[in-house]
Order: structure tokens, then C-alpha cells, then sequence
């Protein structure tokens, strides 16, 4: 077992090898670096300069071993990030777990003689088919997006362009002439960004091509990308629950039947809080992962493999030393979530001071969760803790900037479309599904637009889930590119290159 580290700045790639310990499990040998280095690889690197965004390094400085990575000069120490909101992310999943254990007799109540009981036999097995056959069509999307990655990309940047202009359309016909206006600005706003980003889409394309790749030879963070959005789901029915319990325990009605229904509002305020924070630790938790998985590929392929080494330390390491940290950021979105949902429900009783609140807060979050998105890739390769992790976002956006920003919205974009496709044509296999069989017999007179909603419904979250885990991969290999190019033109020469190409197409001065 070795262990390894990778400097980070734009000045030095930093390696290190730690010592053997076999008292202690697989995953305790591996620093917060997440990969393993082969030791003629570190010769090799002691001999040869460094080059980091057209800048030689010495190559002296590949022997040393940065305290900031947690490296030590004999070897390397695992602990736990930022403990206090890990245990707070704790208790949060487990006191809503016992809220709604406790309140369930308040929420389940039978039903049968009232003589209004409805099947869902056929609704649950329309959404079965659909997404049995939504996970096989993303499949085969990925195998196109890996054949015509650049026509994707391109024609999403399109669809965006045309979308604009059926806004200004639509308007015209309403005769809404602000949002003729607002939609014509909107429109000349997104031309003037696809012809500046149209020159950056080859690099895109490589950074798409390269996610796949790597998500393909560790095609088991897949099956972990569909848990965590099953337990995103387990979430939201058990807090459900829970909030319709408290609601109903704080109700109070006197012997004639009339009941005071004023919630608690520290309750409410807590209970959103809760399912905020807790929605986010979920969605943040497989993000950090395949920033783990994709950073083991980058440097060390030998731990490639479907359900390998790469994939389950990655995941160990997410749920145990790197929690805290995602816990932390989660905390920090769901508090101005909270927010946002008490502003919106001030704004419809009235009132501006609420309408501008809502709207400040509803940015504050935006740029909080595209923050995140880049501080738990630092999280998922380094070990950071959060706070480390976020001062590393505004070092890479200071050297690589609006790069960074445009390959990771291209690539989203035709993600996005990817999805979208796959939503529709479950849609239309669904009605077809309903007009051969009676699997939505109960459903009354409006089965096909019923069927479409399934069939789309299905077809677009199976297909987001799959496309979320190319979307962080790339997230990653901006990263990595930044700060380790030579360990990726040694593993992976030919996709190195398409990517080096690329970026001396922009930068022609890098790479010299």
C-alpha cells in the first residue's frame, strides 16, 4: 500500500510516498490525496521540470511533502474534516427518523371503509417499465455522446439560442410587450455569449469525453449515483412524514370538533431547515465521490474497475473523513434555502421588503451552491476541509477562470438536452405502453397525458442521475488539469493530448 501527495498550487506537482502499515484496513493507507503513485513515476518526475499552465517548476520541488495535504515526511495521517457539522448532519437525519417514527399514527390512517380506496398497482408498474427502459436508454445516450460529443455540445448551445427567440415569440402573441423586451435582451444576451464560447467548445468536448471515460472504466459509481437519489427520495417521504406529524400534533380542537390549526413556527422554520440540509448532504455526498473516483483514475488506472478499490475507497472516505466537510457547505446552502422559502411565503401575504429579500437571497444561494459544486471537488481529490477547500475554488478561478466557468456550462447544457431527449421519448414510450395494455385503468379519462407525465418523469431523473456523475467528473478534471497535466499525459497519453491541443488552440503559450 503506498501513499501519495500532489501539490496543488500552480507552481508544483508534489509527490510522496508514505510506509507500509498492514495493522490497519486498506483504506487508512490512502492519504487525503485519494491516489497512489508508482514509485518510478516519482524518479522520473525528480528528474524532469514541472509544467503547470505554461510555467516550469523546478524539479526539485516534486520531493517535497506539503503539510496542507496532510502528508508528513514518513507518512500520512487520516482524520476526520470539520467533526462538529458531521455530527450535526448526524443528528439531523436521525431526529427526523424519530420525529416521524413517532408521529406516524398521526399521518397512516386507514381508509377502507370509506369506500374511497384507489389502486396504485398500475402507476407503480408504469414507473417501473419506464425507468427499467430510461436506464437502458441513457446507456446508449452515453455511447452517443462518446461517438458526436462535439455535435451535442453544439447543438445545445443552439437549442439555447432558439429557445431565446420562441420566448420573444410567444411574447409577441401574448402582446406582453415588457416581456418582449426582457426576452429580447435575454436573446441578444445568449447570442453574444455562444459566439464568444463557440471557439472554447473543442476543450469542452475533451472535458465531456474525458468524464465518460473515466465514470466507464469505474462504472460502478453509477449504481452509487442511484442509491443516493433512492435515499433522496427515502428522505423526502420520511420528513414528509414527519412534518405532517408535528402539524398535526400542535393541533388543538375543543369538544365541539373546531380545531386551532396555527402551527409552531419554530418548528416549521426547523423542520425546513432539516429537509434542506438534508437534500443537500445527499446531493453533495455522490458529487464529492466521483471527484474521488475520477482523481484515482487520473493517477493511478491500476485501481480501475467496475466495483474496484477506486469506487469503494472513494465512497468509505466520503461517508467517514470527508462528511464533515460536506455537512459544513451543505448547512451553509440549506440555512439561506430556509431563508429564501420564508421570504417567498412573507411575499404572498404581501409586501415588497419580502419580494426584494426572496430575490437577494434566491442569488446569495445561487452562487452558494456553483461555490460548492468547486470547493467539494477539492473535498473529493484532496481531503480538503471545507474552508481549505474554498480558498483552493478562488485560486483555481484566479488562474484558470473563465475557462473553468464555460466548459463546465457547455457541458451542462448538453447534459441538460441529453436528459431532456430521454424524458420525451419515455413519454412517448409510455402512451404506447397505455394504449396496448390497461395498466392505468384507474386513472380515469386523462391516461395519456398521465402517461406521458410517468414516462417523462422517469425517463428525466434516471437519465439526470446518470449525466450528474459525467457533469462532477468533469467539475474534476478541470481541476486536475490545473494542477497535475503530467500524471495524466503519462496514464492517459492520447486523451491528454486531444486536451492539450485544445487548450494551445486558447492558450498557445502552455505546454511549451
Amino acid at each position: 500500500h503506498h501513499i501519495a501527495s500532489h501539490c496543488i498550487t500552480s507552481h508544483c506537482t508534489t509527490l510522496h510516498r508514505g510506509s507500509d502499515n498492514h495493522k490497519q484496513p486498506h483504506w487508512h493507507h490512502i492519504s487525503h490525496t485519494y491516489i497512489i503513485i508508482e514509485k518510478k513515476r516519482k524518479r522520473i518526475m525528480a528528474d524532469t521540470p514541472v509544467v503547470v499552465q505554461g510555467t516550469a517548476v523546478e524539479a526539485g520541488n516534486a520531493n517535497q511533502s506539503p503539510n496542507h495535504l496532510g502528508g508528513e515526511e514518513n507518512g500520512s495521517k487520516t482524520s476526520c474534516n470539520d467533526p462538529i457539522f458531521a455530527a450535526l448532519g448526524y443528528i439531523n437525519l436521525i431526529a427526523i427518523a424519530v420525529v416521524a417514527g413517532a408521529f406516524s399514527d398521526k399521518v397512516f390512517t386507514s381508509n377502507e371503509d370509506s369506500g374511497n380506496v384507489r389502486e396504485y398497482d398500475g402507476y407503480i408498474y408504469a414507473f417501473i417499465a419506464t425507468s427499467a427502459l430510461s436506464g437502458v436508454l441513457s446507456l446508449l445516450g452515453m455511447l452517443f455522446m462518446m461517438s458526436f460529443p462535439t455535435l451535442i455540445i453544439k447543438v445545445a448551445l443552439i437549442f439555447s439560442v432558439v429557445m431565446s427567440a420562441i420566448m420573444v415569440v410567444i411574447n409577441v402573441i401574448l402582446q406582453n410587450y415588457f416581456g418582449v423586451i426582457f426576452s429580447l435582451i435575454y436573446l441578444a444576451l445568449v447570442l453574444c455569449y455562444a459566439r464568444a464560447v463557440w471557439a472554447r467548445i473543442p476543450f469542452a468536448t475533451v472535458n465531456l469525453v474525458t468524464s465518460i471515460t473515466a465514470i466507464r472504466a469505474n462504472f460502478g459509481i453509477i449504481f452509487f449515483a442511484y442509491g443516493f437519489a433512492i435515499m433522496a427520495f427515502v428522505w423526502a417521504f420520511i420528513w414528509v412524514v414527519a412534518f405532517i406529524g408535528t402539524y398535526e400534533n400542535n393541533v388543538e380542537c375543543d369538544e365541539f370538533g373546531n380545531c386551532d390549526e396555527e402551527p409552531n413556527p419554530f418548528a416549521i422554520i426547523m423542520l425546513l431547515l432539516s429537509f434542506f440540509f438534508g437534500q443537500e448532504i445527499l446531493k453533495n455526498s455522490i458529487h464529492v465521490q466521483v471527484a474521488g473516483v475520477t482523481a484515482t483514475w487520473w493517477i493511478s488506472p491500476e485501481e480501475n474497475g467496475c466495483c474496484g478499490s477506486a469506487v469503494t475507497n472513494s465512497f468509505i472516505r466520503t461517508m467517514t473523513t470527508s462528511f464533515g466537510s460536506i455537512c459544513f457547505g451543505s448547512l451553509l446552502v440549506a440555512i439561506l434555502q430556509t431563508l429564501k422559502t420564508l421570504a417567498r411565503s412573507a411575499r404572498e401575504n404581501g409586501g415588497i421588503g419580502a419580494c426584494i429579500a426572496e430575490c437577494i437571497l434566491g442569488c446569495l444561494e445561487a452562487i452558494l451552491q456553483y461555490f460548492n459544486k468547486w470547493a467539494f471537488i477539492y473535498v473529493g481529490i484532496y481531503g480538503f476541509p471545507y474552508i481549505k477547500a474554498g480558498k483552493s475554488v478562488f485560486e483555481l478561478f484566479k488562474n484558470r477562470g473563465w475557462e473553468a466557468i464555460i466548459a463546465d456550462d457547455l457541458v451542462e447544457n448538453a447534459l441538460f438536452l441529453g436528459s431532456l431527449v430521454v424524458g420525451l421519448i419515455m413519454g412517448g414510450v409510455a402512451i404506447l405502453i397505455d394504449e396496448i395494455s390497461d395498466i392505468l385503468k384507474d386513472a380515469g379519462d386523462n391516461t395519456t397525458l398521465l402517461a406521458f407525465f410517468i414516462g417523462f418523469l422517469a425517463g428525466f431523473v434516471i437519465s439526470a442521475i446518470l449525466n450528474s456523475t459525467f457533469a462532477s467528473g468533469v467539475n474534476a478534471i478541470i481541476v486536475l488539469f490545473a494542477d497535475c497535466p503530467n500524471e495524466f499525459q503519462s496514464n492517459h497519453p492520447e486523451l491528454s493530448q486531444k486536451m492539450r491541443d485544445t487548450w494551445r488552440e486558447i492558450y498557445p503559450n502552455d505546454f511549451q
